[in-house]
């Protein structure tokens, strides 16, 4: 599994912050979960694949409404709003159009590295040459799995795993670095093509869903200044809030692309990706995810007429059952519950075994180092190869049927098709090396095939499910980009096609064996993922059956409830893993016993409305606060009073173009010396450092009026304001601080700040244990009722 390695969170005052650590740290042996430690100690989350220590940051949604902001707002002429729209609109368009060229190009890539690899080893085979053809077989799918692996571990190492957690993370306002950065896409986007061309137990979706992420932050942010890629015509927006935007059209194309269906795009990033929605997100998701599909579209008929090589109907997939009427009668829905209940279980225990696999693989490559990382990948792949290779041996030969026969379509020596002769006599078919000589998407399609009864032997179906099943728990933790939806697919439509045979011999059935392969999948897909809404769209864009809506729908919702039973969802899952702290939509039940004082711990540090320059350096310096109260001793006097915040981003700026005034009552006009452009926060990257300015002695007795960078309307609460009430409040609307005020009037103006950090249940529960009864189990109970 990926992961921005060990993830550290400050306690101090401000924010999620990172401290360096010469050696990354390892979770407590009782726990495979991330635990918080209080006091002035740094807490440290698992790392699971880089192994240098990375620093998070939160994003910040909330508009800072200051004297600078202000100036900019009453300046803006109509030409720029216009510009602005048409920009918002353009870049919606670009994302679809880049998105959908890089689905193209990933699925060209391997239907023809694929394509002839499977091509060259079955015509070895079909010439007794089974030695040469294993190891022509093995070495292809090694030499591409190492080429993938070095690329993630010495050049992207966020690319690996699928991509969609740390998407899901940034969404939610967890700026972790490297995750949306250039070398990450690339390594995304060549990774993927050689993990999946080397026949792994991983899908392109989930990659692809990060690529498109990626594509979007980058122009959000007019290129990226690290690589010297700046682009001043794309640099329209300065704010977090709309370079996320921008990230779920991004996310929702991804899911587009990958599996030729818009609408499910949309709906995914409304269900799982996006923390925050509104009806104009809608607008532009959906624009961009038709976009994507438009130029789908375009590439499959340019590829229709041979102009794309051994590209053919398994690049863009879709699992076309809509020949068949699908006709149920009430005895049909007990095998299709009973498929709902064991995907829910079987899914639960999927994401407690890959959750402890991806825990096993991360203390063991912590310890081993880079090297390490790439030798097990290729040791995955040389499983992957071997079962492919001598597992066919298990399989059944059987006639090949007489419609086939005719149609010189059994057995099939090519690349796609149902019938792999293998080591069968002349006119019948190995059903097991039908599965398995394919690309994951062509076994998937095989599966799903309707008006096929008794194709597949159902020992065969059982090998071919405790295979995948293996390999995926294996695969998914390794340093390659690997996606979950089609090795999960694969999963479920093995299970479901097995129900379907076992339940074939029963006459008063109607339901065919390729639809309960759809159902299976569904159910396999709910009781994981925890998805209800865009699985069931995506599979009826991906079966083009309309008339499966009712099963597909029981299905998602009785494999979902059962599921989280158990646990939570994978992806809500190995986000934990990876150390992000994940704000849930909904608070914890022990925190109405808290109040927001309560979560208080540190002393604030504040700053005068007009402050030395040395004395701005020194708390710069000595914490890693983002923001700072801004308190106002002089009106009226006595009696300080409470101005707002003042932004760590925003003094570096001040200090590095020397905005200084020579005494405290002198003036100067900063409104006229900046714009909200210098203010704005660089997309990616931490930006200035407070390291990388210097002031002279003489400096340092100056002075720096914060009023005009000072958001002078930041969101409050009073100190009694129950802390889950505060969460909400925090979680909705997407903030990065939240001050809390006293009740009645004293000294101090201002008690503290909420950050992120303050809302994580670990903590919380770690300052107070006897809190503890209350948070085992509810929070599940909770979270489904809610």
């Amino acid at each position: 599994m990926e992961s921005q390695g060990l993830a550290l969170v400050d306690v101090e005052r401000g924010d999620v912050n990172g401290t360096d650590f010469k050696e990354p740290l390892l979770p407590r042996k009782k726990s495979h979960f991330p635990v918080f430690a209080t006091g002035n100690e740094s807490v440290s989350f698992t790392g699971i694949i880089k192994s240098n220590v990375s620093s998070l940051e939160s994003l910040d949604y909330e508009i800072v409404e200051n004297d600078v902001f202000k100036q900019d707002w009453r300046a803006r002429t109509n030409y720029e709003v216009l510009q602005y729209v048409i920009m918002k609109w353009t870049f919606a368009c670009l994302i679809g159009v880049l998105t959908g060229l890089v689905a193209l190009l990933i699925n060209l890539a391997v239907e023809n590295i694929a394509g002839a690899k499977l091509l060259i080893t079955l015509k070895l085979l079909q010439s007794n040459r089974y030695v040469l053809a294993g190891l022509l077989l093995t070495g292809i799918n090694l030499v591409l799995v190492l080429f993938s692996s070095v690329l993630c571990v010495y050049f992207g190492p966020a690319a690996a795993g699928s991509g969609i957690p740390e998407v899901k993370a940034y969404l939610n306002g967890i700026d972790a670095p490297e995750i949306l950065a250039p070398n990450t896409l690339v390594v995304k986007i060549l990774g993927s093509i050689g993990a999946v061309s080397a026949g792994l137990c991983v899908g392109k979706e989930g990659p692809l869903v990060h690529v498109g992420a990626c594509i979007a932050s980058l122009l959000g942010q007019g290129g990226s200044k690290r690589y010297h890629l700046r682009w001043k015509w794309l640099q329209v927006f300065k704010k977090d809030k709309d370079r996320r935007d921008l990230v779920t059209c991004g996310a929702a194309a991804g899911v587009a692309g990958a599996f030729k269906a818009p609408v499910g795009g949309v709906l995914f990033a409304l269900e799982e990706a996006s923390s925050w929605w509104r009806s104009s997100l809608l607008w532009r998701t959906f624009f961009t995810s038709a976009v994507v599909a438009v130029v789908l579209r375009i590439g499959s008929m340019l590829c229709k007429e041979g102009k794309c090589g051994l590209f053919g109907a398994g690049g863009l997939i879709l699992f076309d059952v809509s020949d068949v009427v699908v006709g149920f009668s009430l005895l049909d829905f007990l095998p299709v519950v009973v498929l709902g209940v064991s995907g829910g279980i079987i899914g639960s225990i999927f994401n407690k075994l890959s959750s402890r696999t991806c825990v096993f693989y991360s203390h063991y490559l912590h310890k081993k180092g880079s090297v390490a990382k790439v030798m097990l990948a290729c040791f995955v792949a040389l499983v992957t190869s071997i079962f492919c290779l001598c597992l066919p041996a298990l399989g059944h030969c059987r006639p090949c049927p007489h419609e086939a026969l005719m149609a010189n379509e059994c057995p099939s020596y090519g690349r796609t098709g149902n019938f792999k002769k293998f080591n069968c006599e002349a006119g019948h078919y190995n059903d097991l090396a039908s599965l398995l000589f394919t690309t994951n998407d062509d076994a998937i399609r095989n599966l799903f095939s309707t008006n096929t009864p008794q194709e597949y032997h159902y020992a065969s179906v059982l090998i071919f499910l405790v295979e995948t099943f293996l390999l995926t728990l294996m695969t998914y933790g390794i340093a390659v980009p690997s996606g979950l939806f089609i090795p999960v697919i694969l999963n479920g439509a093995s299970f479901g096609r097995l129900v379907g045979i076992l339940m074939s011999s029963s006459h008063n059935l109607k339901l065919d064996e390729g639809l309960y392969a759809v159902l299976g999948a569904a159910a396999f897909l709910g009781g994981s993922m925890r998805m209800t809404v865009s699985l069931c769209v995506i599979l009826l864009e991906l079966t083009n059956n309309l008339s499966m809506l009712p099963l597909v729908m029981l299905v998602l919702l009785i494999s979902k409830t059962v599921g989280d039973i158990f646990n939570k969802g994978l992806y809500d899952i190995h986000v934990r893993l990876k150390g992000f702290p994940l704000l849930e939509s909904h608070s914890e039940p022990f925190m109405h016993q808290l109040t927001a004082a309560d979560a208080l711990k540190n002393p604030l540090v504040k700053m005068a409305r007009v402050e030395k320059v040395g004395v701005i350096m020194d708390i710069l310096r000595n914490t890693k606060h983002n923001a700072f109260p801004v308190i106002d001793f002089s009106s009226p006097p006595g009696k300080p009073v409470f101005c707002g915040l003042v932004l760590r981003s925003h003094l570096l700026v001040l200090l590095k173009h020397k905005a200084f005034q020579p005494r405290r009552d002198s003036s100067l006009d900063i409104l006229k010396l900046f714009s909200g452009f210098d203010f704005a926060k660089p997309g990616s990257g931490k930006g200035m450092v407070i390291d990388n300015i210097e002031v002279s002695s003489e400096e340092e007795d100056m002075y720096i009026d914060m009023y005009p960078i000072t958001n002078a309307s930041p969101y409050t609460v009073l100190e009694t304001m129950s802390l889950a009430k505060a969460y909400t409040l925090f979680r909705q609307l997407g903030l990065r601080h939240l001050c809390v005020m006293p009740k009645t009037p004293q000294d101090e103006p201002i008690l503290g700040i909420l950050t992120r950090h303050d809302f994580v249940p670990e903590n919380l529960l770690t300052l107070y244990p006897y809190l503890k009864h209350r948070a085992t189990k509810v929070p599940r109970l909770s979270s489904f009722l809610a």
